[in-house]
C-alpha cells in the first residue's frame, strides 16, 4: 500500500483559475500527489469572513478547480481558511459578529465568538454552500479553538455572550476580572474553572454539530469534516472532550484529524522527539475510527523555511505512526503557481521510496508509559496565578527527556510509567496507588504532590519542599560560615562505575529537597558550589506494594544538560523500575538517538532517528538475545538500503553511519 500525499494549495479567485488548476494537476502528476486540498482566500488573500460577491468568487474558483482536478484523476478536499479567525492582522469584522474577548478585556477586531448566533449561522451556511461540490473532506482550521488568537494575550472565550452562559450555569454573574483570578488562582482549583471549561466545551460542540448537519445535508452525505488541532496541553485548558468533539463532527461515522506534530521552520534534529511524541499522544486522544492525516507545514514555505532533510524526516515520523495520509503544506501560500517550484516536486518524488516502504496500518507502540490525561488542566494548581497559560500541562517534557536519551515511550499503559509535574494532581487516589504498585519515575514536583496527598510512605523519600532558584536555600542562602546550605549547583554520582562524576543542576528553576528514608538507595546527591550536600538527587525504592519508585530532585527535566552520564543514570533507572522482567530496548551510540518501538506480526521493530548533526552508529541494548535481525537504513531523500545488523550478545548495531535525521529500522524476532 503506497503512502498518500494530500497537497494543500491555494488558487487565486481570478479569471485564470482554470489555467492555474490545470498547472496544479500537472504538478500533482509529476509529484505523485493523490489529493489536492484547496485553500481559498487565505493569509495574504484573506479580507475577512467572506460573504456576498467575495464568497461568490471563492465558490466559482472552487467549482472550476474541482472540475479540472477531478478530470485529472485527483481527489479534492477543501480547507476554508477560517472559522473563528486566526488573527486580526489589521482586518475588521463587516458582518456584525460578536467579537472574541481576551482574559484581560482585549477585544478582537476580526475574530468571532463561538457563542455568537450570527457567526454560527454564517459558518454553517458557508460550509454548506461549498459542500454541495462534493469535496471528500471540508477541514476546520486550527482557529476552531479558544487559545492563540492574536492580538488577544491568551485567546478568547471571555465575551459577554460566553459570560452570560456561565452566569446561567453558576446562578451568579462574576466579572471577567474575578473569573480570571479565580480560575488561575494558586491552591485547589476553584469550581469556576470547571464551569468555564464546561461552557467553552458546550459552545464548541454545538458549533461542530451545526456545521456537520449542514455539510451532511448539502453534500447528500458525500462529504465529511476534518479537524486540525494544535498542542493538546492548550486544548486541555479549553476543556476539550476529544471523543465528544469527533462524534459531533462525524457524518455517517466518518471524520478525519489533522494533528499538528512538527515545527513550521528549521529546528534542531533533536526536535524529532517532539514529533514522535505528538503523533503518539494524539493517537491516544482520538477514537480509532478517525482517520489521521498529520500536517507537515513549511511556513512561510519551501526549503528557505525548512530544509528538505527536515521535512523528509518528519514525513517518515508521520508514516511510522501509521498515518492514513500525509497533509503537505509546502508551497508558498500566496504563489498560485504550482510548477514554479520544481524543488518541491523533487522533494516529494525523492521522499516516496522510504514512505512507501513504511506505509501501512498503525501498530501498537511499546515503551515507558506517559499517562495521557486530556482533562489535566482542570486539576492544575498554579504557583503564580493570573495566567491561563500556566494551566497547560502535558507529558511533553518527560517524552523529550526519555526519547533524546534513547528510551522508547508509549501513550499505552505499560509496566514502567512516568509521572512528572502537575499531572500528579490529575489522578484519583486509587489510580495513584496502582501507579505506585508498578514501576514509576517521578520528578521533584510530582513527588512533592504525592507526599502532600498522603503517599509519602510509598516513595522512599521525604520531600521536604520544592525550593525555587531564587528562594531561601535555593539561590540566596549559604554565606561562608553559615549553617544554611547555599544554592544548589551540582549533582554528584555516589556509586557504580561513574562514582564521583558531576552533572549540573545549576539552571533548574526549582529542586525538590529529598531526604531518603529507610530502604531507599541514593544514586546521586545535590551539592552547593562549595561541595556541601544540599539533598539527594536521584533515589530508588521498593515499596510495600511491591512497586519500584525512582525519584528525581529535578523539576524541569527538559533543562537538565544532556550528557553520557545522564544517559547511563536514566537507563539504569529504567532497568531498576522494570525489576525482574526487563523488556525495553535502550539505545546508545550518539546524542539524541530517538527511538520508536512497535510490535510487528512476528516480532519487534525499533526505528531510531539521529537527532544530532553528527553521524552516529546506534547500539541497541536488549533484555534478551534475538534469534534473527534485519536492518534497513533510511538516508534522507534516498532509496531505502538493506544493511547487516549484527548482534553481540544482547546488543544490536550496524557497521554503517546513521546520518543527520536519518532513520535506522531494526526488525528482530
Amino acid at each position: 500500500m503506497p503512502a498518500r500525499y494530500h497537497l494543500r494549495f491555494q488558487l487565486h479567485p481570478t479569471p485564470d483559475a482554470a489555467e492555474r488548476a490545470a498547472e496544479l494537476a500537472a504538478f500533482c502528476r509529476e509529484s505523485g500527489v493523490d489529493e489536492v486540498v484547496l485553500l481559498l482566500g487565505a493569509e495574504e488573500l484573506y479580507t475577512g469572513h467572506p460573504t456576498g460577491g467575495a464568497e461568490d468568487r471563492l465558490y466559482d474558483t472552487a467549482a472550476t478547480a474541482v472540475r479540472v482536478l477531478r478530470a485529472a484523476g485527483l481527489d479534492v478536499s477543501l480547507n476554508p481558511w477560517v472559522t473563528a479567525g486566526h488573527a486580526d492582522r489589521g482586518r475588521t469584522d463587516r458582518l456584525g459578529f460578536a467579537p472574541m474577548v481576551g482574559p484581560d478585556g482585549t477585544v478582537a477586531t476580526a475574530q468571532a465568538s463561538l457563542a455568537c448566533p450570527r457567526f454560527r449561522t454564517w459558518l454553517a451556511a458557508h460550509y454548506a454552500r461549498f459542500a454541495d461540490l462534493g469535496f471528500r473532506v471540508l477541514w476546520l482550521e486550527d482557529d476552531f479553538r479558544y487559545h492563540n488568537h492574536a492580538p488577544l494575550p491568551w485567546g478568547g472565550g471571555f465575551e459577554p455572550l460566553m459570560l452570560r452562559r456561565l452566569a446561567e450555569l453558576l446562578g451568579e454573574q462574576p466579572t471577567r476580572e474575578r473569573l480570571v483570578a479565580a480560575v488561575t488562582a494558586p491552591g485547589p482549583p476553584h469550581p469556576w474553572r470547571a464551569a468555564l471549561q464546561q461552557v467553552w466545551r458546550t459552545a464548541q460542540l454545538e458549533v461542530a454539530a451545526e456545521v456537520a448537519a449542514a455539510v451532511a445535508k448539502a453534500s447528500g452525505g458525500r462529504s465529511q469534516l476534518g479537524l486540525m488541532s494544535s498542542e493538546p496541553g492548550v486544548h486541555s485548558v479549553e476543556g476539550r472532550d476529544w471523543p465528544a468533539l469527533f462524534d459531533a463532527l462525524a457524518i455517517d461515522g466518518r471524520v478525519s484529524h489533522r494533528p499538528h506534530f512538527a515545527r513550521y521552520g528549521d529546528a534542531p534534529g533533536r526536535e524529532l522527539s517532539f514529533s514522535v511524541w505528538m503523533l503518539e499522544l494524539q493517537r491516544a486522544l482520538r477514537p480509532a475510527s478517525v482517520r489521521s492525516e498529520p500536517e507537515v507545514e513549511n511556513w512561510p514555505h519551501t526549503a528557505w523555511s525548512k530544509s528538505d532533510t527536515q521535512t523528509w524526516s518528519e514525513l517518515v515520523a508521520a508514516q511510522l505512526a501509521g498515518s492514513d495520509a500525509l497533509f503537505l503544506n509546502v508551497h508558498p501560500m500566496q504563489s498560485g503557481r504550482a510548477r514554479r517550484f520544481p524543488r518541491v516536486a523533487e522533494l516529494l518524488r525523492r521522499s516516496r521510496p522510504a514512505l512507501d516502504l513504511l506505509a501501512g496500518p498503525a501498530r501498537r507502540t511499546h515503551g515507558v508509559a506517559l499517562p495521557v490525561r486530556p482533562d489535566a488542566a482542570a486539576h492544575v494548581r498554579t504557583r503564580r496565578g493570573g495566567d491561563l497559560a500556566e494551566l497547560a500541562v502535558d507529558p511533553g517534557p518527560a517524552a523529550d527527556f526519555l526519547l533524546r536519551y534513547g528510551v522508547p515511550v508509549t501513550a499505552e499503559d505499560a509496566p514502567v510509567r512516568v509521572l512528572f509535574g502537575q499531572l500528579a494532581w490529575a489522578y484519583e487516589d486509587e489510580e495513584i496507588r496502582r501507579l505506585l504498585a508498578g514501576g514509576l519515575l517521578l520528578d521533584g514536583t510530582a513527588a512533592y504532590i504525592l507526599r502532600a496527598r498522603g503517599f509519602g510512605g510509598l516513595l522512599g523519600v521525604t520531600v521536604e519542599d520544592v525550593v525555587e532558584r531564587e528562594g531561601a536555600g535555593g539561590g540566596s542562602g549559604g554565606c561562608e560560615g553559615s549553617d544554611q546550605p547555599g544554592p544548589y549547583a551540582l549533582e554528584r554520582v555516589r556509586a557504580g562505575e561513574d562514582a564521583g562524576a558531576y552533572l549540573s543542576v545549576n539552571v533548574q528553576p526549582a529542586l525538590a529537597r529529598l531526604r531518603p528514608g529507610e530502604g531507599a538507595e541514593t544514586w546521586t546527591e545535590i551539592l552547593t558550589p562549595d561541595h556541601r550536600v544540599w539533598g539527594a538527587g536521584r533515589c530508588v525504592f521498593t515499596n510495600e506494594l511491591g512497586g519500584r519508585v525512582g525519584v528525581l530532585a529535578a523539576t524541569a527535566v527538559e533543562l537538565l544538560p544532556f550528557d553520557d552520564d545522564g544517559q547511563r543514570l536514566l537507563h539504569a533507572m529504567v532497568r531498576y523500575l522494570e525489576g525482574d522482567a526487563p523488556a525495553l530496548p535502550l539505545v546508545t551510540g550518539g546524542p539524541h538517538l530517538i527511538p520508536q518501538l512497535t510490535r510487528t506480526e512476528d516480532g519487534w521493530r525499533l526505528a531510531v532517528a539521529n537527532g544530532s548533526a553528527d553521524p552516529a552508529r546506534p547500539r541497541v541494548h536488549l533484555p534478551g538475545t534475538p534469534a534473527r535481525v534485519e536492518g534497513t537504513l533510511l538516508r534522507p531523500l534516498a532509496e531505502p538500503e538493506a544493511v547487516d545488523a549484527t548482534a553481540s550478545g544482547r546488543s544490536l548495531g550496524v557497521d554503517q553511519d546513521l546520518p543527520h535525521r536519518g532513520w535506522l529500522l531494526l526488525d528482530w524476532r
